[in-house]
């Protein structure tokens, strides 16, 4: 069986994609990603399926076509943070993956406010129970992924809930995208804002 290849495509314009994972894509056969990516990109020639709610099947596609042709496996952002990869990594052995990155969401998000992130603690609200206020309580940078239940609104309530006051939230939503917005405000006024999409969140003490 080839390898499969797993391709970090960056924050989302394809501006962002790594000359390396573009030449990773050329000499693939099969390509497999979500709708938004593969519709960015020029696949002509090649064998391309939409991963879908269904994994199991967008699964079992990966492995036999992997059996006798280049698969190459596409996710948002980087590869090793909240991606696809670690579903895959359940259904195949680490030596059947071959791994190329790209550039995150939360990497691109902390350029553009211009802060370092070797000192933020970054986690993923996404579908997932995080204790956020704890986070915020003990890392004066914390970055997030959001989803629609934790809408950057609904955060700032909670922390405002929890005492906590002094911080700057900064939300990044179409990131890369000409339709990109960066916001920043006081939790307080974040708070007060409504009609935010699924974003990525940098909550800074900016005291420290």
């Amino acid at each position: 069986m080839n390898k499969v290849k797993v391709l970090g495509m960056g924050p989302g314009d394809a501006d962002y994609i790594t000359p390396r994972v573009r030449k990773e894509i050329e000499n693939s056969q099969v390509i497999i990603g979500g709708k938004r990516i593969l519709d960015s990109l020029e696949l002509e020639g090649k064998e391309v399926y939409y991963l879908k709610g269904n994994l199991q099947e967008s699964l079992k596609k990966i492995q036999e076509n992997a059996r006798e042709k280049t698969v190459a496996v596409l996710v948002s952002g980087d590869t090793g943070f909240y991606s696809m990869l670690k579903v895959l990594k359940k259904y195949f052995d680490s030596e059947a993956l071959e791994i190329f990155p790209g550039i995150s969401s939360m990497q691109y998000m902390f350029s553009k406010i211009g802060h370092t992130w070797e000192d933020a603690c970054l986690s993923s609200v996404h579908g997932r129970d995080v204790d956020i206020v704890k986070m915020v309580k003990n890392y004066p940078k914390v970055g997030l992924l959001t989803d629609l239940k934790w809408s950057p609104q609904s955060i700032a309530k909670e922390l405002l809930r929890a005492g906590i006051k002094n911080r700057k939230m900064y939300i990044g939503e179409n990131l890369s995208y000409n339709e990109e917005v960066i916001l920043s405000g006081s939790l307080e006024e974040i708070a007060q804002r409504k009609g935010y999409q699924m974003s990525v969140v940098v909550i800074l003490d900016e005291e420290k």
